[in-house]
Order: structure tokens, then sequence, then C-alpha cells
């Protein structure tokens, strides 16, 4: 016996053509909206420092030149401050992501005793704050000024995080698993390192994005504890390049112009090269990172 089957198109409607036209021209407008600065940037930065200046860069390099990129290399203080951020990139974001995964477990199970009323405490902290000359006095009593750890520890914890990590624990981590774990002898730590962790692969991902992309673009705090200028972040580093380059001082004129055009075509090279790394890194955990942000939106 053969069945045909045959394909059932629903025709739609005027009003439904009209509102899927309506939304590919707003999403069109918004992608020009977000990509067009993107497309300008990079052009600039591959642009002569004359043409930057007068403003004839609106799409395309206008006198293909590669000056900015030469300027920003050879500059040994951006050299260390890449090594410095990478530095604190990768501990940083792995003193982040095992400091709020131990957090946020226990604080998803049940059987955790006072755990709202820790959630209580840690979300007030994400609402209130003591203020910034506190926070300097007890990095300095605790010694981290001028130190690496002061760039670590202070901020090793975002509280929007240890939620959204609690909240992947409570709905894909159940408690009959954990039960299960207990009745075999399995201990709170083993269970955390060989089940929960493979199983967290998703929220995991977007921990380690979130907290790369802030110690990457991070540099208030390496602006007031760190004095050393070894120490000093890529991002500092670029903004004290900036200063320097548009100071004015005893100069000519000529030079005065030349500076202040070197200075705007630097400006878009560092923002290529300070951006490149993120660039590179969120396309190998974007699956992740949707599948994790969007924890605890649908159920059912």
């Amino acid at each position: 016996m053969q069945t045909s089957r045959t394909r059932i198109r629903i025709r739609e409607s005027f009003g439904d053509r009209l509102f899927l036209t309506v939304v590919y021209i707003l999403l069109t407008a918004v992608l020009l909206i977000v990509l067009y600065p993107l497309v300008y940037i990079f052009s600039s930065s591959l642009s002569s420092p004359a043409a930057v200046s007068s403003g004839r860069v609106w799409l395309l390099p206008i006198d293909f030149s590669l000056v900015g990129y030469k300027a920003v290399l050879n500059n040994a203080q951006v050299l260390t401050g890449y090594g410095n951020s990478l530095f604190y990139v990768i501990a940083g974001t792995l003193i982040s992501v095992t400091l709020t995964v131990i957090l946020a477990y226990p604080l998803s199970r049940r059987s955790f005793f006072g755990r709202n009323a820790l959630m209580i405490f840690i979300v007030f902290t994400m609402l209130f704050s003591g203020g910034l000359i506190p926070m300097y006095l007890v990095v300095k009593q605790l010694g981290m000024i001028d130190t690496r750890w002061a760039l670590l520890i202070p901020q090793a914890i975002w509280v929007w995080q240890v939620i959204i990590t609690r909240t992947f624990f409570q709905v894909n981590i159940p408690d009959e698993l954990v039960e299960a774990s207990e009745m075999d002898g399995c201990s709170d730590l083993r269970f955390l390192w060989s089940i929960v962790v493979p199983l967290s692969k998703p929220i995991i991902a977007v921990l380690v994005l979130m907290y790369a992309v802030g110690q990457w673009n991070a540099y208030f705090d390496a602006l007031i504890y760190l004095k050393s200028q070894a120490l000093h972040p890529l991002q500092l580093v670029l903004r004290n390049i900036l200063i320097l380059n548009t100071a004015t001082g005893n100069m000519e004129a000529s030079e005065m112009v030349k500076r202040q055009q070197m200075a705007d075509l630097m400006k878009y090279s560092l923002i290529v090269v300070a951006s490149l790394p993120v660039l590179i890194i969120y396309p190998f955990v974007q699956r992740y990172f949707v599948q994790g942000m969007l924890i605890g939106s649908v159920k059912g």
C-alpha cells in the first residue's frame, strides 16, 4: 500500500507578509548600524594619516597604509601590555570561573542550609557597594597594591554570573542525580568535578567568555592599583599612548599637525589590535554562549 504525501503549504496573509517585510527591514537597518562602525574603524586603520584626519575615509581605505600598525607594534609598551593582558585574562578567568562554580553549586542545592539567606547577601552586594575609597583601603591593607593580584582578586566574582550559574545547576542537575551519587559513596567534590562540570559546558563557556572579555577590557582597576608600567595591561598602555601622542607642548605647528594625524590614525589601529583576541575567541564559544544565556528562559 503506497501512500502519497502532499506538502500542504499554508498561504500567508497580506498582514503576515507585511509584518515579515517590516521585520526584515528593521533587522537590516540594525545590522548596518552595528556593522558600519566596525568597517569604518578597520578601513581607517588601513588608511594614511592625512586621509584619516581630513575625514576622507567613510567606507573603504584611502591611500592604503600600514603606518598605524607599524607605530603600534613597534612600541615596546604595547607588546608588554599584550603579555600582561593575556596573563590577566588567563589567570583571572581561571580564578573567576572556579570560584563562581564553587559558589553557585551549593546555592543551587535545596539541602544546603541557609542558601536563601546567603543569596540575599550576595545579591545585596550587586545593588550596594562600599565605594571606591573603602575598596582601595581594603586592597592596600591586603598588600596587593602594585601587584598582579590587585587585578585578579578584588573583582574575581560577579554576582550576575553567580545567579545564572546557580539557575543552570538548578535546571540541569536534578536532585535525583545527587541522591544516586550519595548512595554510591561519591563525595561532594568528586560529584562536582566528575559529573557537574562535564554537564555544565554551556554555562562554563558563557562564564569564560564573560570573564575573559571583562578582564581584557578592564583598565580602571589597573589605573588605580598599579604604579609600575611593567604591570600595566594593554588597555592602560593604549590609553597612555593616545595621551602622549595628543600632547602638544612646545613644538612647531607642522610637527603638531603630524603628531595629531598620527594620533588620529593610531586610535583606529589600537582599537583593531585590542579587539582582535576577543573577535578570534568568540566564534569558538558562540554556540555555547547562546545556549547558556537562554538558561531558565524556557521551561516546560
